[in-house]
């Protein structure tokens, strides 16, 4: 049955920088209060409770594991849980989905609607890419993994996450750093076994690992570059730092990995580019964003001859009112949504002639495209003393995952939109 709505050794204790509070809520439901962090028991992995460490390759799509670049992810894949696709939540972009799997909330509940967006009602703004609109907690509804473990008593650690460095219902995870581009993927890897190597009473339980190497390569050259196979090799190597690391430690039969990704790439075209600017008079709109996804409201008195503009068919896009979404997006009702929503065929983007002259560069790939596009699938490896071995299980959406995390945790989850019954049969018999 489906819920209702509803990762230097410790650093950074540092505070998010207060900014403009956006003024909407976040999510449909009211996200959970504030609770103070509980101490956590002297426990690593133990024969009832391994560790749990969450790895996302950032634009990793499961066909390329075909591609002979990542023998690594193959062999924890074939040991023990790979599935076919897992689809991720629309849009199909970085930090809703990043957000999406550590609460299990779609986009539209959990607030984190796009990578860029504004407030209706203050209007501020939120840039996935600037840390002083994105460390303003009410941005971020719901209730993150790390948050759901420390209530329960449990330690955990985040590398860099997104919303992890926020103090989201004045919590952060225990051990967290501000995103850093310049650090390696082993570097990754390595400051993770050093929290790992943490005492037994301030080591955590919880890990999550994140690399972004794979989804620069696919955006700077495309999805069947070179490039590619190059980032995809860098990242499996990495993985292999970490088992290996692990079994140094002899905890890799204790550990349960859960290996992810966001969403997929496709190859961009400028034959599919849509300019908006041939559709609809730019004056008649306000435009929060361009790209694959763009979203704009009219003018005032101006709704009308928008909507008769942009509603009918085009080539190259689809445009609706958010209201009028198609329902198996789960999107379209938060109030941080502006009120026409317009998504570019896989390999189009959405811009006009001005912003394109002054922007000079458009991604050779590209994502946030339909989530129902084989293109934008994405990665889910799992391997662990509570996962089966040689299991290849169907597509399913990445709201389980939470759910997931929880049991291997042996933590209640919060309220969510997952459905644990989906990847139950993931799991050995005496774990379901």
């Amino acid at each position: 049955m489906r819920w209702p709505l509803l990762l230097a050794l410790i650093l950074a204790t540092c505070a998010g920088c207060a900014n403009t509070p956006a003024t909407t809520a976040a999510t449909t439901a009211a996200p959970a209060s504030a609770a103070a962090t509980s101490a956590a028991p002297a426990v690593g992995a133990t024969s009832d409770r391994p560790l749990v460490i969450l790895v996302s390759i950032d634009g990793f799509r499961p066909d390329y594991l075909d591609r002979g670049d990542t023998p690594t992810l193959a062999a924890l894949a074939g040991a023990g849980v790979r599935a076919k696709s897992m689809q991720p939540a629309f849009p199909t972009l970085t930090f809703p989905n990043h957000y999406t799997l550590v609460t299990g909330l779609y986009p539209d509940h959990h607030g984190i609607i796009n990578n860029r967006f504004r407030d209706p009602v203050s209007g501020a703004a939120f840039v996935f890419k600037d840390r002083d609109t994105t460390a303003d907690p009410s941005w971020w509804g719901g209730e993150p993994i790390w948050i759901t473990a420390q209530k329960q008593g449990l330690r955990t650690a985040t590398m860099f996450w997104p919303g992890s460095d926020v103090a989201i219902t004045g919590v952060r995870p225990d051990h967290w750093l501000y995103f850093d581009g310049s650090m390696t993927s082993d570097e990754r890897v390595d400051h993770l076994l050093q929290w790992i190597d943490l005492p037994a009473a301030r080591r955590p339980q919880f890990y999550t690992l994140y690399f972004d190497t794979v989804d620069h390569a696919s955006h700077s050259h495309g999805p069947q570059s070179r490039e590619v196979d190059a980032a995809l090799r860098e990242v499996d190597a990495a993985i292999a730092r970490l088992v290996a690391g692990l079994r140094q430690r002899d905890l890799y039969r204790h550990t349960d990995l859960v290996i992810v990704s966001d969403h997929g790439g496709a190859q961009t075209s400028k034959a599919l580019r849509t300019y908006l600017d041939e559709v609809v008079p730019l004056d008649d709109v306000k435009v929060d964003n361009y790209g694959v996804l763009a979203t704009l409201s009219p003018r005032p008195g101006k709704t009308a001859s928008v909507e008769r503009a942009l509603l009918k068919p085009h080539p190259h896009m689809q445009c609706w009112r958010k209201a009028q979404l198609p329902a198996r997006l789960h999107y379209g009702s938060n109030p941080r949504l502006p009120a026409i929503v317009c998504v570019a065929n896989t390999g189009g983007v959405i811009t006009d002639r001005a912003y394109e002259q002054k922007r000079r560069f458009f991604s050779a790939g590209e994502h946030g495209y339909d989530n129902a596009d084989p293109q934008m699938q994405a990665l889910f490896i799992a391997h662990g003393p509570d996962f089966r071995s040689g299991l290849v299980v169907d597509a399913f959406p990445n709201v389980d995952v939470y759910p997931l995390l929880a049991h291997l945790l042996r933590i209640t989850p919060a309220a969510n939109d997952g459905d644990f019954a989906t990847v139950a049969p993931m799991l050995r018999d005496a774990r379901r």
